[in-house]
């Protein structure tokens, strides 16, 4: 049997979902296809004058609870596929959430390693002119995601503007002199430790004795690193792009902020305080009690999910497991909190930082982490309920919630 593509492992969940709700094959059907899919071709003059023809997407899945919203991402694997099945991942995130928004996505299929900064740029606003027609404050908020940050944001808020005026709320995720909102950087980070604080009090776990292992060091991750160690709690691996580091009495959280800044790596601390070199797939078998998957998807398959030693892994990335990775884990009776409640403080941040734009008014920062936790653990103790009453997992339990509250907004707002 060929193995399944990203879009087809999430309606998988999806499907599984729909028969413990009982959801009819009519409504099944809209929940399971996107509403809208752009793609287009982007014409990059290179500084060294030569031309760079890539491909960018944006997908539109379900807007039945509100404006379409989900991240734009750089990346070779950036493809239509890969972006149905983010863009679906956002409907039920931010459903589960209960957050006023529906699911999108997008991508520019490249590798931005080399590029310089006015090469990112022209790109940028090429993609933003591309897709202009499907956005708005009241239609598509992008936001950054792999490969994306502020300054990405930016650019497409200026390039809308330019055509449609002053749009501070078009995006999320800017530079906090145009908009942005305080704590929206850390957001998904913070959410995720939120979402672990309320799995160890709800699990009776003590929350500074877990041993935790984090792949990947870009945003969310050094977010979940830097949280864990305000906490108190031990972060015994990391990995980035390049490898991993290990140390099982925790490793030092400031040496390894210092070794990444101005590009470096977290294996630079290697050798230090008895700290051991270790690779991606290594981290994934460490010895710990939390696993955070913060890096691409699908890491833990059939071939990586039976190493895992962790009792609890906590999806920070976007699918970092395929189907197969999960029923191995299931059966292994290690808990996996997936990545549509674990790391859907980002999307709730973004929706704090759309309503502050709306209203011209900004929040400070206590009041924004103050709310992304009410609403992390609102969110996990809801779908950790539901899973209890059914006997099911917390995948199902969240995909579940998520497919009641969208197919009940498609019925209230009625067929054509």
């Amino acid at each position: 049997m060929p193995p399944q593509s990203s879009f087809e492992a999430v309606n998988a969940y999806v499907d599984d979902a729909a028969r413990i709700i009982d959801l009819d094959d009519e409504a099944l059907a809209v929940l399971r296809s996107s509403h809208r899919e752009v793609a287009v071709s982007l014409q990059v003059r290179r500084d060294d004058g030569s031309l760079l023809v890539v491909r960018g997407y944006r997908v539109q899945h379900n807007g039945a609870r509100g404006p379409y919203k989900g991240g734009i991402r750089f990346h070779p694997q950036a493809d239509l596929d890969e972006t149905r099945a983010l863009a679906s991942l956002m409907t039920w995130k931010t459903a589960l959430l209960d957050i006023p928004f529906g699911g999108a996505k997008g991508g520019i299929e490249v590798d931005p390693v080399g590029m310089s900064p006015h090469e990112l740029e022209r790109m940028t606003r090429r993609f933003t002119n591309g897709i202009r027609h499907v956005l708005g404050t009241y239609r598509d908020i992008p936001a950054p995601d792999v490969n994306t940050n502020a300054q990405t944001m930016a650019w497409i808020m200026d390039a809308y503007s330019a055509g449609a005026g002053y749009s501070p709320a078009v995006v999320t995720g800017k530079p906090l002199d145009l908009g942005g909102a305080p704590g929206r950087e850390a957001a998904t980070g913070r959410g995720v430790v939120y979402v672990l604080e309320a799995a160890a009090m709800h699990w009776k776990l003590d929350l500074t004795a877990l041993r935790v292992a984090v792949q990947g060091f870009g945003n969310v991750g050094s977010w979940v690193t830097r949280a864990l160690h305000e906490l108190g709690v031990p972060v015994v691996a990391v990995s980035d792009v390049r490898g991993g580091v290990h140390r099982a009495a925790g490793l030092d959280v400031p040496a390894l902020f210092e070794a990444t800044t101005g590009g470096g790596s977290v294996v630079d601390v290697a050798g230090r305080d008895g700290a051991e070199a270790i690779t991606n797939d290594e981290l994934l078998g460490i010895d710990c009690d939390v696993l955070v998957p913060a890096a691409l998807g699908d890491v833990l398959d059939e071939r990586t999910a039976p190493l895992v030693k962790a009792g609890t892994v906590l999806e920070g990335a976007n699918h970092p497991t395929t189907p197969e990775g999960d029923r191995i884990m299931n059966e292994r009776g290690i808990r996996v909190v997936p990545d549509v409640l674990a790391n859907g403080g980002g999307v709730t941040g973004s929706y704090f930082e759309w309503s502050q734009n709306i209203q011209q008014y900004r929040w400070p920062e206590e009041r924004f982490n103050t709310e992304l936790r009410s609403k992390m653990v609102e969110a996990f103790t809801n779908t950790e309920l539901f899973a209890e009453e059914r006997g099911i997992t917390l995948r199902q339990a969240a995909f579940a919630i998520a497919l009641e509250r969208v197919a009940r907004a498609e019925k209230l707002r009625g067929s054509a």
